[in-house]
């Protein structure tokens, strides 16, 4: 377990931050980035939980995810290496097994979308939704990092690379937050759906009133 004894360190304080490897970089770098966004994911999967109206097998799913987006997070902090001390927490293929089989399942419950939808409906689900924007900013946030390091593992004297499956956990996550929402939705009159041009009708013209 993770034992802090102090939050603040005063190390920080020229514009860098360690990595899990204990190695220093700036507080700009794109893994930073990566990161920290997944863990905004996290504190807004957070308040979906807190807004109550989930089901329990979807807060349990959640609360599932809630650790992951932690590992997630360990694994983009430490760049890849041919060896390691102590082999660092990597997300795993079966991990995104996981979620495709969840996608499936919840799926089957919802109708076909004949249309987009807005975000809303009930608390849940408008935490949900906005959840699932979160998580495809740390995609993009993550696949910048990918850019800048590659996926390649460095040797002693090198920077190592991002693990891509941390990306790919990430897509497939956006995917079944989306479909919680609508599931989160159930009980509460369905989705909220699109209606295109704001939804606006042509108002009738007032008797008497002068035309162009």
């Amino acid at each position: 377990m993770v034992n802090l004894t102090r939050i603040y360190t005063r190390t920080g304080d020229d514009g860098t931050t360690a990595l899990g490897d204990f190695s220093r970089t700036a507080k700009t770098d794109p893994r930073l980035q990566a990161y920290a966004d997944t863990n905004e994911a996290n504190s807004v999967l957070g308040i979906a939980l807190a807004a109550g109206g989930l089901r329990e097998d979807v807060r349990a799913t959640l609360l599932r995810v809630q650790n992951e987006l932690f590992d997630v997070g360990a694994d983009l902090c430490n760049p890849l290496r041919t060896s390691y001390a102590y082999e660092p927490l990597r997300v795993r293929q079966p991990w995104v097994d996981d979620l495709e089989a969840d996608c499936d399942r919840y799926l089957a419950e919802l109708e076909p979308l004949r249309s987009f939808i807005l975000p809303g409906g009930s608390a849940g689900a408008a935490y949900l939704h906005l959840a699932t924007t979160v998580v495809r900013r740390a995609e993009r946030s993550t696949w910048a990092a990918l850019e800048a390091y590659g996926d390649q593992a460095a040797d002693e004297r090198g920077v190592g690379g991002v693990n891509p499956l941390t990306a790919t956990y990430l897509n497939r996550l956006s995917d079944l937050l989306f479909v919680l929402a609508r599931v989160a939705n159930l009980g509460s009159g369905g989705d909220v759906l699109w209606r295109p041009g704001g939804g606006r009708e042509e108002a009738p013209t007032p008797p008497g009133a002068a035309t162009s």
